[in-house]
């Protein structure tokens, strides 16, 4: 049967692309990029046939009329290639995508299905950093964590518990390994709700992302420059916490947070994390390993990397 050999979790910024000149704290940007290297190499190390990234989508391939709370990528996957990320057709996995959508539906997750997926740095990201070189098919996971109203996070655990017994349910000799995209904390110059814009950038955004299939790089511009003059709100002590909670393999206790609990504590770039949650879940939340954790005010976010490994694969 398949089975889950390994966890990661990594935060993402194309700002890290694009803005590397730009950073101050090298130290600290520096450190997260080789964490991304040594979970890379981890994930090489775990010899996956396939690699399940659940990460979010920034309104590249999801718009506002039409966003499903849970999205399983089964066909075609084509990176949007914004800011220097994997850009036309990834490698996937067709059959084994189809079959794991059959098997969460019939374990009470109603995942909508695409065949033919764009996605953003919210997962090509994790392709670019941690598949590099390793030419392995991926299954997009998407998560809405922009568009209110958000999936609950406790569903959102489920999901994971759901995600893990429908890959084990499939009878092929598999290695998946899971990717969680996106986090830790920041705050994105977005609307709080997109029902209610409150000034001409947040009216210009709510715009594109209505608007903007089939032509986001008629909107891209602006909304660049809107993103990179934004303030930088990153909650160290929160990021702390949580990458605490995920080595003593306690994420689970997040489970009752609403998206208002998670946007005081982490903003609303923290509603990612449920990403991370998501994976936790799908390793039966056991304790995991912190790699590195980098406060990024240049790329506008709390930057994290840690791994979890099943009780199966760990060292004796």
């Amino acid at each position: 049967m398949a089975r889950i050999v390994l966890g990661v979790g990594a935060s993402h910024s194309t700002l890290m692309n694009t803005h590397w000149d730009h950073v101050v704290h090298t130290d600290r940007a520096e450190r997260f990029r080789d964490a991304l290297a040594e979970a890379r190499d981890a994930v090489a190390g775990a010899r996956p046939d396939v690699a399940i990234i659940v990460g979010s989508n920034h309104f590249r391939g999801f718009w506002l009329d039409m966003i499903p709370a849970f999205t399983l990528g089964v066909g075609e996957v084509i990176g949007a290639g914004e800011a220097g990320t994997p850009k036309g057709p990834q490698r996937s996995d067709p059959g084994f995508a189809q079959a794991l959508a059959g098997e969460l539906i019939e374990r009470g997750t109603e995942v909508a299905i695409s065949a033919r997926l764009q996605i953003d740095h919210g997962q090509t990201h994790a392709i670019q950093y941690l598949l590099r070189d390793l030419d392995v098919p991926v299954v997009p996971l998407v998560i809405n964590v922009f568009a209110a109203p958000l999936p609950r996070v406790d569903r959102c655990l489920q999901l994971g518990r759901n995600l893990a017994a429908a890959v084990e349910a499939i009878p092929e000799d598999l290695r998946v390994v899971v990717i969680a995209s996106g986090g830790l904390s920041h705050q994105l110059p977005w609307p709080a709700d997109w029902r209610d814009p409150q000034n001409t950038d947040e009216e210009f955004l709510v715009e594109a992302w209505l608007n903007g299939r089939g032509e986001w790089e008629r909107y891209d511009k602006r909304r660049r420059e809107i993103i990179t003059a934004a303030r930088p709100t990153i909650f160290e002590d929160f990021d702390e916490a949580f990458l605490a909670d995920l080595e003593a393999g306690k994420l689970e206790r997040y489970a009752t947070y609403s998206s208002d609990d998670i946007e005081g504590l982490a903003g609303n770039g923290g509603q990612e994390l449920r990403t991370w949650l998501t994976m936790a879940a799908a390793m039966g939340f056991a304790p995991g390993r912190r790699l590195a954790y980098a406060a990024m005010p240049e790329w506008l976010t709390g930057m994290g990397v840690g791994l979890i490994e099943p009780a199966t694969e760990r060292e004796p």
